[in-house]
């Protein structure tokens, strides 16, 4: 019973019987779900599906046709989209604390009381009573809320974000339109809504940075619906599939990898349920043809009528089985190293990018480019294909043809022009002839094909870029981030043409399912070099064991010094002085708990007492009471933030 009453008080929202329609054709029809408490749902689908569109109706951005979304009147939504508004003049974390405005209000509001209080000495006045009454009012409420523990709460996820320290106090302008994303994400997880919205919050995001937001989420008690073609970060942080087929809704409680076997077998149960029902049909009619002119088999025909009347039709769930289907040409023969870089140096500015990195690639390597956002990893395929200025020297290999497939390459082609004619302009004569047919292999037929490039939607861009790519041999593939604007489909049969190709890959991408048995070789990039591992990107998250951003860079620093030391004693005694250290702030912060419980039990008996007259006018007569108290709640606010430093001196020595 006590279960029921939670669940009962618990906020949940409700989507009931959405419609939706487009220029007279039905994007939804009929759409119902709801989300309850700790539900962390993967909303899956096409592209062009609605899923997007889905979240703003939820978001209260889009008024569906029909249906509503019901919800609690203090149900708080987060919505990370993919359009954000650029800030200036701001700094990253300044940014980042606009998330806390109830916080923020209560900061300056026990300002302003400690202020008047300080200035005043009529301690026995009832307007002085009426202002220690309100500064405790102000410092409990901020304390429920986090006020003593919220800038530990922000570092945290801008770190687990990918953010350094020193980045902190920078101005957002400075950074790039993905990283600018993350300050976006960091704010609605730190916003404590009831339920988060997130349309592919991996885009910007590197390995580490996916693989610390998906331990959050599962950490998190906020309800989710996620939109993303990560199959292994919904594996990893959903709990409950919801699928958009066709308009259609199908729900399924399992994560995604339990969704698609789950699905694969209802739909095999509901065929041969429909196919034995079909049987039945067509024999019971048969029956009431061979019956319906016999008199005396008459009433038995009209049993038979009826039964096929109140008979529930099996209806198999629709399914759009569109796909995408192509093969790369075979590559050309090369050279045995197909590009080579010597002492390579490239910095932006005073920004260091890649410092002294020497690389060669040979014919048949398969090589992924892993690391953190702003690493170098773009900037070393633009320098080795000779596209940007850089010291150093780079070596292009004997008959070498690069097919290089840049990060903004679906948003670079001419928005005017139509699909057709855009791959018409890019082919050769002989290949122009079959421009229809190649694009049909895209999934672009019919009137498609007389789309303007301006129109399709980011999934389909990519779609086109590829098939540009693919219209000359190469025998060097560079793909910059080739699956972000894919649906899962898409990029399995990318990821399957990628595994037929016979010639060298180069592939800069933080998708770990689609990395996954494609590449024999990973570069990690860090702190302007790289590093090689012999082996797949299963290999490289075997060896750095990474479970977030932080632990790499700590390693690293680790390494770092017994190198340049080199000698295993001085390491040891290093290590003992970081652990006495440790214990020492431990020490240190049992204390401070202890004086902050001693402080707060004094004041609470003191306000207890100040509430009955006669008390008052007791403690009133004692010299010196009320500088005392107003000393003990100063005492405390310093004391807290004492903890909050200790705290986080402790959380570096762990």
């Amino acid at each position: 019973m006590l279960t029921t009453s939670v669940l009962l008080l618990s906020p949940m929202l409700s989507v009931n019987k959405i419609e939706l329609h487009f220029g007279g054709e039905t994007l939804f029809q009929d759409i119902s779900f709801l989300v309850n408490p700790g539900d962390r749902i993967g909303l899956i689908g096409r592209n062009g599906a609605g899923k997007s569109t889905l979240l703003k109706i939820i978001a209260n951005k889009i008024t569906p046709d029909g249906g509503e979304v019901a919800k609690p009147n203090d149900y708080k939504i987060g919505f990370l989209t993919q359009d954000i508004q650029h800030k200036k003049g701001i700094s990253i974390w300044e940014e980042t604390a606009t998330s806390f405005e109830e916080i923020k209000a209560l900061e300056k509001k026990l300002e302003e009381l400690n202020t008047a209080l300080a200035e005043r000495d009529d301690y026995e006045s009832q307007s002085y009573m009426d202002l220690v009454h309100d500064l405790t009012e102000f410092q409990e409420r901020y304390q429920l809320l986090g006020g003593y523990t919220y800038q530990a709460e922000m570092e945290r996820v801008l770190l687990g974000l990918g953010f350094t320290q020193e980045e902190f106090e920078r101005n957002i302008e400075t950074f790039s339109g993905g990283w600018q994303m993350r300050v976006e994400l960091a704010k609605i997880l730190l916003q404590n809504n009831d339920l988060l919205l997130l349309d592919e919050p991996t885009n910007h995001l590197d390995i580490e940075s996916i693989m610390w937001l998906e331990e959050f989420l599962m950490d998190n008690q906020q309800a989710a619906i996620i939109v993303s073609h990560d199959r292994a970060f919904l594996n990893n942080s959903t709990n409950r599939t919801l699928e958009i087929s066709l308009g259609r809704s199908y729900d399924f409680p399992v994560p995604y990898h339990k969704f698609v076997e789950l699905r694969a077998d209802i739909r095999e149960k509901q065929m041969a349920a429909k196919k034995n029902q079909e049987k039945e049909i067509k024999q019971t009619q048969e029956l009431i043809d061979r019956f319906r002119a016999k008199a005396s088999k008459a009433s038995f025909a009209q049993s038979l009528i009826k039964r096929l009347d109140k008979m529930d039709i099996i209806e198999v769930e629709e399914e759009d089985d569109r796909e995408m289907h192509f093969r790369f040409p075979p590559a050309p023969h090369s050279g045995k190293v197909v590009l080579k870089g010597e002492h390579i140096h490239k910095a932006y500015g005073e920004k260091k990018v890649l410092t002294d990195i020497d690389i060669e690639i040979e014919r048949g390597d398969k090589i992924a480019f892993v690391g953190q956002n702003g690493q170098g990893k773009t900037t070393l395929v633009k320098v080795l294909l000779e596209e940007v200025e850089h010291q150093g020297k780079v070596t292009i290999g004997h008959q070498v043809k690069v097919g290089y497939y840049a990060q903004n390459q679906a948003d670079a082609m001419d928005g005017n022009k139509t699909v057709l004619r855009t791959i018409e302009d890019a082919a050769d004569d002989e290949t122009r002839k079959r421009a229809r047919s190649i694009l049909g292999s895209f999934m672009f037929s019919g009137e498609d094909v007389e789309k303007k490039v301006k129109v399709l939607s980011g999934g389909e861009r990519g779609r086109l870029a590829l098939c540009k790519m693919m219209l000359e041999p190469a025998n060097v593939l560079v793909l910059d981030e080739p699956t972000n604007h894919l649906d899962m489909r898409a990029k399995d049969v990318l990821k399957s043409a990628l595994a037929q190709y016979d010639g060298t890959l180069i592939l800069v991408s933080h998708d770990r399912d689609f990395l996954s048995g494609l590449v024999n070789k990973t570069y990690e990039f860090r702190e302007g070099k790289i590093k090689p591992y012999l082996g797949g990107i299963e290999f490289f998250l075997e060896q750095r064991k990474i479970e977030d951003m932080r632990l790499i860079e700590k390693r690293s620093e680790e390494k770092a010094k017994k190198e340049k030391k080199g000698d295993t004693r001085a390491d040891q005694k290093a290590q003992r002085e970081a652990e006495k250290e440790k214990k020492k702030l431990e020490r240190e912060l049992s204390k401070i708990e202890s004086e902050v419980e001693q402080l707060e039990a004094q004041i609470a008996e003191w306000d207890v007492k100040l509430q009955d007259p006669a008390e008052y006018e007791k403690l009133s007569k004692e010299d010196g009471f009320f500088n005392t108290y107003e000393k003990a709640k100063s005492d405390l606010q310093a004391k807290m933030k004492s903890w909050e430093d200790v705290h986080l001196k402790l959380e570096a020595h762990s």
